[in-house]
């Protein structure tokens, strides 16, 4: 295995499991639970992933770790998910997948600006910040993180939600 840590191994033993399922593999981290190892497969793709994806991956992946035996004799558990809304953005298709999203990026030169995703391609971000496109090119960029949102209003969302309701809680 020579000096490559065992993250890696894992990595470069697992990227070519799950792009063959259609997904790109975005984190594999291994932490001790117990007598138990717990062995975590983040995965992700444009248009998200779903639970047939995760299904679909989860035997691919525990097939590919048997044959191979990195994870030796002792027990583990294989968890396969999706990244978390609190990922930082720090590849393309991070940003990609982030468009319409309120974001927080923060420069390498320390600055941090707020706005939201307009859209991302191979050199960089259109980030709308009060009401301006700025763009920012992914060498200015040290990362980013999607802001929750808990309500927001599209301008074709703005229908009111209880348009079909009387006063008296009724629908009609």
């Amino acid at each position: 295995m020579g000096s490559a840590s065992p993250r890696d191994h894992l990595m470069k033993l697992l990227e070519p499991v799950v792009s063959a399922e259609g997904l790109d593999l975005e984190d594999v981290t291994v932490t001790q639970a117990g007598r138990r190892r717990l062995l975590r497969v983040i995965v992700d793709r444009d248009g998200g992933v779903s639970l047939d994806d995760v299904a679909d991956v989860s035997q691919a992946v525990s097939a590919a770790l048997d044959d191979a035996d990195v994870m030796g004799q002792s027990a583990y558990t294989l968890e396969v998910s999706s990244p978390g809304v609190d990922r930082p953005l720090t590849e393309p298709r991070h940003w990609r997948r982030a468009a319409k999203r309120l974001v927080k990026a923060e420069l390498r030169d320390g600055t941090v600006v707020e706005g939201r995703v307009r859209s991302a391609d191979d050199g960089g971000v259109d980030l709308e910040v009060d009401g301006t496109v700025r763009r920012l090119d992914y060498q200015d960029l040290a990362r980013g993180r999607v802001q929750v949102e808990f309500r927001r209003f599209d301008d074709d969302d703005a229908d009111d939600a209880y348009a079909d309701v009387d006063d008296d809680g009724d629908e009609g």
